[in-house]
């Protein structure tokens, strides 16, 4: 079996205290290689094999999430690190593009429309923010229950076994903040594809359109839990994303947020300013709940809304929203 497994470094541009601090959260580092097969594969054994029945198929994607969700939180304990829900809106979005990849035999984060993970999760309702992990499989010896389960193992293990500086997808696996996971899985031939699609839930957004006219102006609110605060908002512009030739998909490439973007800070009380002189325009209340308007672009493209917490002060910010609107 041969693998190949992809990722990223990922740039953010995280605010922080009254100042605004440019910073780079290296996510994967995009890797295109052979791994060796896992050995000890405990639960998932080669002396399971004699009580193999049959192909995977459809029926078994419950139990090998389940499986996948516990080998991470095994991971993420080790690590003294909370607990991951499945989610089964990024099992959706992840096993789609799974399959997107397997039947265009490509592995990238990007699809076959153009499309990456953020813009995937949030078209299909999401509001999370996202990390990404893909992986694949090829010429796989075994399309049995067992022996898929088997190469998902390794698939997995394989990330998780990453060491500095190419562990780009052990720092995804092991990212505090995560919250939940959902699972792609998809098989075409003797071709294996896996995507591991991570969130953090940790603001509650009101409902948003995910379409706009250009120069519209939307109201983002939402609620913080009463420990976290609002560290900023960011909305990404970029253009609107289109078919990408399969030779392109093939290539190994990383993806983060496009350079084009604008920021949004909390209000500051009278007589307090920024270092640019600004005031702020989020609005929060006693109950943090938060509220600020944010004008969209001027030309056809995706307005991405980030939006920055914190867990204390001063407090190190993380993304906890990712909320696409396509604009036309």
């Amino acid at each position: 079996m041969t693998k190949q497994r992809t990722g990223e470094s990922f740039t953010f541009n995280r605010p922080s205290g009254p100042d605004l601090v440019r910073s780079e959260i290296s996510r994967r580092s995009f890797i295109k290689a052979a791994a060796p097969l896992a050995l000890g594969l405990g639960a998932i054994a080669r002396g399971q094999i004699p009580l193999e029945r049959g192909r995977f198929g459809e029926d078994d994607l419950p139990l090998a999430r389940e499986q996948l969700l516990k080998q991470v939180n095994a991971e993420r304990a080790s690590a003294g690190l909370s607990q991951l829900q499945l989610d089964e809106l990024a099992c959706k979005v992840a096993r789609e593009h799974a399959r997107d990849m397997v039947e265009g035999d490509f592995l990238s984060h990007w699809g076959s429309d153009g499309r990456k993970p953020y813009h995937r999760y949030s078209f299909a309702g999401g509001t999370e923010a996202v990390q990404e992990n893909v992986s694949s499989a090829q010429n796989i010896q075994s399309l049995t229950t067992t022996g898929v389960a088997k190469d998902l193992y390794e698939m997995h293990q394989s990330m998780f076994r990453e060491v500095p500086p190419k562990d780009g997808h052990r720092k995804t696996i092991l990212f505090p903040r995560h919250t939940h996971v959902g699972f792609g899985i998809a098989i075409l031939g003797r071709s294996l594809r896996i995507d591991e699609l991570y969130l953090s839930r940790w603001v509650k957004i009101d409902p948003l359109p995910r379409e706009a006219k250009i120069k519209t102006t939307v109201v983002l609110r939402g609620q913080l839990n009463l420990s976290h605060f609002l560290n900023g908002v960011e909305v990404f512009y970029e253009p609107l994303p289109s078919a990408p030739k399969i030779d392109w998909l093939r290539e190994p490439r990383s993806y983060g947020m496009p350079p084009e973007m604008s920021r949004f800070l909390p209000r500051l009380p009278e007589r307090m300013t920024y270092a640019d002189g600004s005031k702020g325009s989020i609005d929060i209340d006693s109950s943090n709940r938060f509220r600020v308007r944010v004008p969209l672009s001027k030309e056809p493209g995706i307005n991405t809304l980030m939006v920055w917490i914190k867990t204390g002060l001063p407090g190190i910010a993380f993304p906890a929203s990712q909320i696409c609107i396509r604009v036309e």
